[in-house]
């Protein structure tokens, strides 16, 4: 025999078949394993993703019963008003209705203000267009572009401008 020739051996049959079942039976047994691994992924990310879209409803939920509620401190500050109201529409005997108004006024104003709410001075300043809403000019010795007599008030929330003054000013 030359070195250049192979060797061939002989394999009985049998032994081939049965390493041709070999490997077919790892080879289903790694398919029977990768999917169960596929489904256990599979179940995994439906759960997770059923998850996140019951986080989203409950996030839903807190941010409308957030904005159903949000005015509740100031209704509550609201609610000692409403009962000054009541006790001046029928005051006390020896108490007068004008007392209980001006007190009315006052409290109102206090909650206002308490919840950010504050008034734009107007008369004696200097017109400013953001501040200010000319309805009239009037002829004046104060000088030009001075409020004169302011019409409806105006008001600030958060130093936001909810609503100009609106005023007479001198020319």
């Amino acid at each position: 025999m030359k070195q250049d020739e192979e060797k061939i051996e002989y394999v009985p049959e049998d032994d081939g078949e049965r390493k041709g079942e070999k490997k077919v039976k790892k080879i289903k047994d790694e398919f029977k394993a990768c999917q169960k691994e596929r489904a256990e992924y599979l179940a995994g990310w439906q759960r997770a993703k059923a998850d996140y879209i019951n986080l989203q409803r409950e996030h839903e939920q807190k941010i409308a019963d957030y904005f159903k509620f949000a005015n509740e401190g100031l209704i509550l500050e609201l609610l000692p008003i409403l009962d000054s109201f009541e006790a001046a529409i029928n005051p006390p005997a020896g108490g007068g209705k004008d007392e209980g108004i001006k007190q009315l006024y006052n409290q109102l104003l206090s909650v206002l203000k308490n919840n950010g709410l504050e008034e734009i001075k107007a008369i004696g300043e200097k017109f400013n267009p953001e501040l200010h809403e000319v309805i009239e000019t009037i002829k004046s010795d104060k000088g030009e572009g001075i409020v004169i007599e302011e019409i409806q008030k105006g008001y600030k929330l958060h130093n936001k401008i909810i609503r100009p003054s609106r005023v007479k000013i001198s020319k």
